[in-house]
């Protein structure tokens, strides 16, 4: 025990909450405590704090514990939800979400004159958090939120950076930023995602002086504040018991497309997304992602390339439906659309006059534009994004050429320096059935990805991002019709949030053409009826309540279309609502 001087302060009290409810992604907070708590134990002013802890924390556990201890640093770790707030817990477990408003009547009651021990810093280490970080700050002197999701080793090294400087003597805003090194120093592109918020209106670098709270830390060199983010309002010389503002309503996307970066509603599927940013930041990677429409795999693309691009590489976009079809009956004329098109996406003048000319073949041309030109051009390695390549499966001849290009690439970027700054990823659906040899295919190389559907504990962190705190009864109500699917899961909590619909009405007619889904499953089965013996195959599927066996080509063809799900060599029915439906409009007896 350390036995302080009797002219000592007494230290300030940190108090650590923690709150990972069942059924939301797991999250390793027992090892952020341990390294703050190994952090502050061999720092130099380690008798200046204490740390408190309480776990599973609920609305009224953190209300009692800020009450009791009085802390002057509140440390929150767990999972946010943008508007929809903080992830607390319930009597049971589950999640209970606590917003903005609420927290910062809370908060209020946290300095002077309510009482004499004010609390200086509030730190929520949670995804989205941003939001309720700035409703706080109205009353508290620094708030650190989460600008967007944040992963959990980030989590933990900012957490670390942080106390470390706080423990070495370290103002708020300097340990600030040694919480945002320390994310970088381990490699992890998410230092500009903790944002430091403070009520006060800070002046620009070189100005006369900046204002600080003496009660509280030590005046700020103008350095310390280049990353801050001002939440301008005005001075609270004597606080007011006035009211908080109301918290702004939740702003709900419409589910279509690719899901925004910025976007709330985009669950993480662990250990997906990681793989993929550490493979994409290796020389010559070569990412495959497949999966059926609508289960986001241009989301996930979009969000490699971002991590690539944060990286400080470059990137291009290209998505194959834009291809005029008169390119998908030449390979030279495809090959010339494609080096046009990545020239385009960088910016860079297109010269293929320069190189397409002399007898060298239409992949030689292609090879040496890329080589010669692009790859020559840019400093920086090339993070390359090719989505719906199933357009090039439709022709042959174009796709044999094609793919072979790339495995060559690949190829080559295993040995030459020029091509290792070539990343590629590649996105398609359906499954590979044009006769490629199995060494010119990009398809049985580098780093696979087959996005699942949601887990249990995902869909429940989607229902808590659109602001609903459902039972386990409503959850599994849900789930009995569309399962983990994201898209149809999404577009029933995005009606239902917004009052449109209840839960209740949309199971009573989703697996009908007047429910919410009548667009989704008429598409499906046009394409059944377009296709004989797939429709034979789905009407077996569905006719069987356990999984059946099917010819390999019609069961893999069925799941590239979304309709299955496999079980070992046997398939299912995605969902209920498929079985549902096609029991109906393929005439299935029950």
């Amino acid at each position: 025990m350390i036995t302080m001087p009797q002219n000592s302060p007494s230290p300030k009290t940190i108090l650590f909450l923690a709150a990972n409810p069942k059924s939301t992604t797991p999250l390793r907070l027992d090892e952020e405590l341990r390294e703050i708590e190994a952090g502050l134990q061999r720092s130099r002013h380690r008798d200046q704090f204490s740390l408190e802890q309480r776990w599973a924390v609920s609305p009224t556990d953190m209300q009692r514990a800020v009450s009791e201890l009085s802390p002057q640093i509140v440390h929150f770790s767990g999972h946010g939800v943008g508007a929809g707030g903080l992830a607390l817990e319930s009597e049971d477990g589950t999640v209970q979400l606590v917003q903005g408003q609420a927290l910062a009547k809370l908060f209020r009651l946290c300095v002077a004159p309510y009482t004499d021990c004010p609390v200086e810093c509030v730190v929520l280490n949670a995804c989205y958090s941003e939001e309720q970080a700035n409703a706080i700050a109205q009353h508290i002197s620094y708030v650190i939120g989460m600008s967007q999701a944040v992963g959990d080793q980030a989590a933990r090294k900012f957490a670390v950076g942080f106390y470390d400087a706080l423990g070495a003597g370290k103002s708020i805003p300097v340990a600030y930023e040694f919480g945002c090194a320390s994310i970088s120093m381990a490699g992890i592109s998410e230092d500009l995602t903790p944002r430091l918020i403070t009520p006060q209106i800070y002046p620009t670098p070189g100005s006369a002086t900046l204002p600080t709270n003496p009660a509280t830390n030590p005046p700020l060199d103008p350095t310390d504040a280049r990353k801050l983010t001002p939440v301008i309002a005005p001075p609270q010389a004597t606080p007011s018991p006035s009211p908080t503002p109301p918290m702004p309503p939740l702003r709900f996307e419409m589910p279509e497309g690719s899901v925004s970066l910025d976007s709330p509603f985009y669950v993480e599927r662990p250990p997906i997304e990681r793989d993929c940013y550490d493979t994409i930041c290796r020389a010559g990677a070569l990412i495959r992602i497949k999966a059926p429409r609508q289960m986001g795999k241009s989301s996930l693309m979009q969000r490699v390339l971002a991590h690539g691009k944060q990286a400080g590489y470059r990137t291009a976009y290209i998505n194959f439906q834009s291809a005029d079809e008169e390119f998908l009956n030449s390979i030279d004329l495809f090959l010339q659309w494609f080096c046009a098109s990545i020239s385009n996406e960088l910016g860079l003048d297109e010269r293929l006059e320069d190189y397409w000319k002399g007898v060298l073949g239409s992949k030689n041309k292609c090879t040496n534009y890329f080589q010669r030109y692009l790859l020559k051009t840019i400093t920086e390695p090339l993070t390359l994004g090719l989505d719906e390549v199933d357009q090039v499966f439709q022709h042959p001849n174009i796709a044999q050429e094609f793919f072979g290009l790339l495995r060559a690439w690949h190829e080559k970027g295993k040995n030459e320096p020029i091509w290792q700054k070539l990343r590629l990823i590649i996105v398609h659906s359906k499954e590979v059935y044009i006769p490629l040899n199995i060494n010119q295919s990009p398809f049985n190389v580098g780093l696979p990805i087959e996005l699942p559907e949601l887990t249990e504990p995902q869909v429940l962190e989607l229902i808590a991002r659109h602001g609903l705190n459902w039972s386990t009864a409503e959850v599994a109500q849900l789930m009995n019709v569309v399962d983990g699917h994201p898209y149809l899961l999404r577009k029933a909590l995005y009606e239902i949030a917004r009052g449109n619909l209840t839960l209740e009405r949309v199971v009573q007619v989703a697996p009908t053409e007047e429910g919410l889904f009548g667009d989704h499953l008429r598409r499906h089965l046009l394409n059944l009826e377009a296709d004989a013996e797939l429709a034979a195959a789905m009407r077996q599927v569905i006719a069987s309540n356990q999984a059946v066996r099917l010819e390999p080509t019609e069961a893999f063809k069925l799941r590239s279309m979304g309709l299955v799900a496999l079980r070992g060599n046997d398939v299912e029915p995605l969902c209920n609502l498929y079985r549902t439906y096609f029991r109906d409009r393929l005439e299935v007896g029950t």
